[in-house]
């Protein structure tokens, strides 16, 4: 008896210690806290990619033959370091990722260049991932000076209660390729990737074995002719909704129930509309995302742009259903303004007239007296210098905060992106908006000021 009380007291604190230094594989007991706990905005942990040279010069390859491929290639193995702790995952699927931010991750003379990477440890292999997280994404800090633009955004959302926006931190980045030196890539953003698992990981949606549609440039929820849905099918060609699915014998059910909310959101009116769309959308959800989306200066998006976001109906049934549309890719924001769709500028534009009216979604919803109060009342929020969302003391604090912890790593191997800088992207149309100096081109006090002259 007291034998094996003595090995069990030894299995304990070996146990103990294991979990102490939380050295975890990606095939082991995962991470204690998940997303929460990879996703740690206080920590910038080392990821390190290891992949042979083989396979480096395919991934070259395929871009090559395709800018836009979807196509994986193997890394050897894929390990990340934080306070001691040690994520390792092997034969974990590397791809490159974006639209215009495409390049050749290695030119032909050598040099290597920033680009946007995923991550996929279930690829090549069916028990992998990283701190519990199977898929992530790697975003370098494309014309964002600031480097914080995209996290700010996501950080915010997930504050004020829009529990469907991705999660994100940053990291180290070094890729290993074959024998040759470790090529030190600079600070990389990872975000959560939207996919089966994210939809796991938020019960809120109330199902999650439903359909999940990428959304891209032209899906306006208006037109719905047969061309522009799609099965991902790992194509490079974009298509404006493109089933994320692992069956593609569903792409018929799929494409029938989100032409039947296109077809009903189009059709009703009245009290037959404002029915129909509380019953199959959490509207106050979607007016506090879209608040949001304002106060941050979100252009391309689905309102303005008719780009950059997902839906995912959190069931399979042709007409029961709830439908959530998920915000996606905020680096164009905070002060990097476009002449886009209506807007000339993302700081002074009418927060009730942000975009196209094709885009019918969000002026038929505020063409109902109660929503539109609600937006109203979220917009005031946003509409003092100093509100507790995006007040101009408290954001520059938190900016320079996060500035300050990743300046002494942002330079690289690759020579690109290497100084941190308050300004919006050099290819905007207003040059001159600020995060961090005080005065008129302030972009949270221009952003507020303009919010509060159009509140109604």
């Amino acid at each position: 008896m007291i034998k094996h009380i003595g090995i069990f007291l030894s299995v304990l604190l070996l146990f103990s210690a294991c979990e102490k230094k939380q050295i975890i594989d990606g095939g082991g007991v995962p991470a204690p806290s998940g997303a929460d706990y990879l996703f740690d905005d206080t920590q910038l942990p080392i990821l390190s990619i290891s992949i042979s040279q083989d396979e480096w010069n395919r991934l070259l390859s395929l871009y090559d033959k395709d800018s836009h491929n979807h196509s994986y290639v193997k890394c050897s193995s894929v390990t990340l370091e934080r306070e001691g702790a040690s994520f390792r995952s092997e034969d974990v699927g590397l791809r490159l990722r974006g639209q215009s931010s495409r390049r050749r991750p290695q030119g032909k003379s050598g040099n290597f260049h920033h680009v946007h990477f995923g991550l996929n440890c279930r690829i090549y292999s069916d028990k992998g991932d990283i701190a519990g997280i199977r898929r992530i994404n790697l975003k370098y800090a494309k014309e964002d000076p600031s480097y914080i633009r995209e996290h700010f955004c996501y950080d915010l959302l997930s504050r004020y209660g829009v529990w469907t926006a991705p999660r994100s931190s940053w990291c180290r980045l070094y890729l290993n390729i074959g024998q040759g030196a470790s090529v030190y890539y600079g600070v990389y953003l990872m975000t959560e990737s939207i996919d089966r698992q994210y939809v796991k990981r938020r019960p809120q949606f109330g199902g999650e074995d439903g359909f999940l549609w990428k959304c891209a440039w032209g899906s306006n929820l208006r037109d719905k002719d047969d061309g522009r849905f799609h099965f991902d099918n790992n194509s490079s060609d974009t298509y404006a909704y493109d089933l994320k699915d692992d069956d593609p014998d569903q792409f018929a059910t799929a494409k029938a129930q989100i032409k039947d909310f296109i077809t009903k959101l189009n059709s009703l009116n009245g009290a037959d509309f404002s029915n129909w769309i509380q019953k199959v959308c959490d509207v106050d959800l979607l007016l506090k995302m879209h608040a949001a989306n304002v106060a941050l200066g979100h252009w391309d998006d689905y309102w303005n742009n008719m780009n950059n976001y997902y839906l995912y109906f959190n069931s399979r049934d042709s007409q029961n259903y709830r439908v959530y549309m998920l915000p996606f890719d905020y680096d164009n924001t905070l002060g990097t303004s476009h002449n886009c769709g209506v807007q000339k500028d993302s700081g002074r534009q009418d927060p009730y007239n942000w975009g196209l009216k094709e885009c019918v979604l969000l002026y038929k919803i505020l063409a109902v007296s109660d929503f539109k109060a609600k937006y109203t009342a979220y917009l005031k929020d946003f509409a003092s210098v100093d509100n507790q969302w995006t007040g101009q003391l408290q954001s520059s604090s938190r900016i320079r905060s996060w500035q300050n912890f990743l300046n002494p790593y942002v330079k690289n191997d690759t020579g690109e992106d290497g100084v941190i800088r308050d300004a919006p992207a050099s290819w905007g149309n207003r040059p001159q908006y600020r995060l961090l100096e005080d005065g008129a081109n302030n972009w949270f006090k221009v952003k507020a000021g303009s919010i509060a002259s159009w509140i109604k």
